[in-house]
């Protein structure tokens, strides 16, 4: 002990914290004044709970020494002197979210319903495109499959050949006839001993090879005048021939050529059998044909058939 604080009569009784306790309070024990320990002690040891950390009890006293001040508000209240930060200048906005009445989270969260609608619409919208394309597929494959059976277009449309039946009916239309129903010239006669003419019963006319020599033919049923062909059926022995051609009286500038165009044997009758023909212009109605043998002329052939084309 120093001088000036003799402390308790017995050692046993110096206790400085006598008074925190129930048998200290019980023989009057006070807490002291001026510090513990040492005089003029500056560490103070307080109570716990009366130390205060930068706020003043009410009234701006401290509270009585052991005990806890009197705290501002009630539990779950807010203290007068505490400042919420947003309240401050410049402090931080904070939003209060609201529960739902029904429970949940507060506020608007990801559409995930919105969402997985707009994927099952996108999927269905592929799913359909998918289907009418194989459908349009499917669809040209059976076009391409009808094509075949379908008439052509216009442009792609051809004439079709005329049957037996028609081409005969055509030729018909126009003068045809055997040669030896022509009027014929003295000297000339009809023969069948060369095969292959088409006349009926292989009869032609022979004696051609004469000057002087000519087939006359009336051409009726003529009705349109025009321009046309006059073919000769005959047979040559290999050699070319010619006779002059004369319609309604008329010469034509040139003969009527009866040349050995299948270039058959010489000599050969038989394989002599070919087709020649000359323009002729007619009149309306009848008209008169004549195959001559004149001057100039070689008329070494047999003929088979006479016939007008358009």
């Amino acid at each position: 002990m120093t001088p000036g604080n003799n402390g308790a009569s017995t050692p046993e009784d110096d206790d400085p914290f006598g008074y925190l306790y129930a048998d200290g309070q019980a023989n009057g024990a006070q807490p002291p004044s001026g510090g513990y320990g040492y005089p003029n002690s500056v560490n103070r040891v307080r109570a716990v709970g009366t130390r205060s950390y930068g706020q003043q009890s009410q009234a701006g006293q401290t509270a009585p020494y052991g005990q806890v001040p009197q705290q501002q508000g009630g539990y779950n209240r807010p203290n007068a002197h505490y400042a919420a930060p947003e309240t401050l200048p410049g402090g931080a906005q904070t939003a209060q979210h609201q529960t739902p009445a029904g429970g949940g989270r507060g506020g608007r969260g990801p559409n995930t319903k919105g969402l997985l609608i707009g994927a099952i619409a996108v999927v269905a919208a592929v799913v359909i495109g998918i289907g009418v394309a194989m459908l349009g597929g499917d669809k040209d494959k059976d076009d391409t499959g009808d094509e075949a059976g379908t008439a052509p277009t216009q442009s792609q449309e051809s004439k079709p050949s005329p049957s037996a039946s028609k081409a005969g009916a055509a030729k018909q239309d126009l003068p045809e006839t055997d040669a030896k129903a022509l009027r014929l010239s003295p000297g000339m006669t009809t023969a069948s001993d060369i095969k292959g003419a088409k006349a009926d019963g292989g009869v032609y006319v022979t004696g051609f090879n004469q000057v002087g020599a000519k087939v006359t033919w009336t051409v009726d049923g003529i009705e349109k005048a025009g321009s046309y062909r006059l073919y000769a059926r005959y047979s040559i022995p290999g050699v070319d021939a010619n006779a002059t051609l004369l319609v309604n009286g008329k010469a034509n500038t040139q003969p009527m050529g009866l040349k050995n165009f299948i270039k058959s044997p010489k000599g050969d009758w038989e394989k002599g059998w070919q087709t020649s023909w000359a323009p002729v212009t007619l009149t309306k109605g009848t008209n008169t044909i004549e195959l001559a043998c004149n001057e100039g002329n070689q008329c070494d052939a047999v003929l088979d058939q006479l016939w007008v084309q358009k």
